[in-house]
């Protein structure tokens, strides 16, 4: 039997609009699902909050169509290309925040997610506003308010162009990274709790078992380069948080 986010619910039809040139229309969800009853469902119910959703229900035409879309809800378990290598491949091509909505359960299969990519993970059955509220925080995390750039030793970090690079070297970023670098940059040399960074990337305060933050963390070292055993950008500051080293300090 199908998994359902809503039980009994009226008969809605699936939605095919196309997506909307952003800014001037609503933002942009590409949902990936080969449920038809549950895309249909989940993609009336964003519509109804707002959102324009186009509904894909294999994974070969997705990566191409994310490049059109503000915020990616992608099912692990597609048939053919399964959802985890179509994060994968998505992630190549561009930036654009992804949450896996499966009904793969448990901490390695979330980690593994995040490992490969994506900003969010979430298993179904799902609560409708749960979903909502989880892709109102990926949409802002990229739509910046600012156009400032950030300067702390060899980091350079252009929020208007969603650009970051390191010694000139530009990096390849997802809106997760992005977004957590900044907000180390802003607070060059000062500790921030996991409890801060787990507010800024997921709108929940830290609960003292998710790892989501770590990981972030230690795959933003590999990309800065930074030593996995003794770093010297992005340093631990034991059972507290991390820091990013001022850049008189390197």
């Amino acid at each position: 039997m199908p998994v359902t986010l809503f039980g009994a619910h009226e008969p809605t039809a699936m939605s095919t609009a196309p997506l909307r040139a952003h800014p001037d229309g609503p933002p942009r969800v590409l949902l990936v699902d080969d449920d038809v009853r549950l895309a249909a469902e989940v993609a009336a119910f964003l519509e109804r909050h707002g959102l324009s959703v186009r509904t894909l229900h294999r994974g070969e035409p997705a990566v191409a169509a994310a490049t059109e879309a503000d915020v990616v809800v992608l099912d692990w378990m597609l048939p053919g290309v399964d959802g985890l290598s179509v994060c994968q491949a998505m992630r190549v091509k561009n930036s654009v925040p992804i949450l896996m909505l499966t009904a793969r359960v448990g901490d390695e299969s979330e980690i593994l997610a995040l490992q490969q990519g994506a900003d969010d993970y979430l298993a179904k059955p799902v609560r409708p506003r749960v979903l909502l509220a989880r892709l109102r925080v990926l949409l802002r995390r990229g739509r910046p308010s600012s156009t400032g750039v950030l300067r702390v030793g060899p980091l350079h970090l252009d929020e208007g162009r969603r650009e970051a690079s390191i010694h000139g070297d530009r990096l390849s970023l997802t809106d997760a990274e992005f977004l957590l670098l900044r907000e180390f940059m802003v607070h060059a040399g000062t500790m921030l709790s996991r409890d801060a960074l787990s507010l800024v990337l997921t709108g929940r305060p830290f609960d003292g078992v998710d790892r989501t933050i770590d990981q972030y963390v230690s795959r933003l070292r590999r990309k800065l380069g930074d030593s996995a055993r003794s770093p010297q950008v992005l340093k631990t500051v034991r059972s507290l948080g991390y820091l990013l080293a001022a850049g008189d300090e390197r």
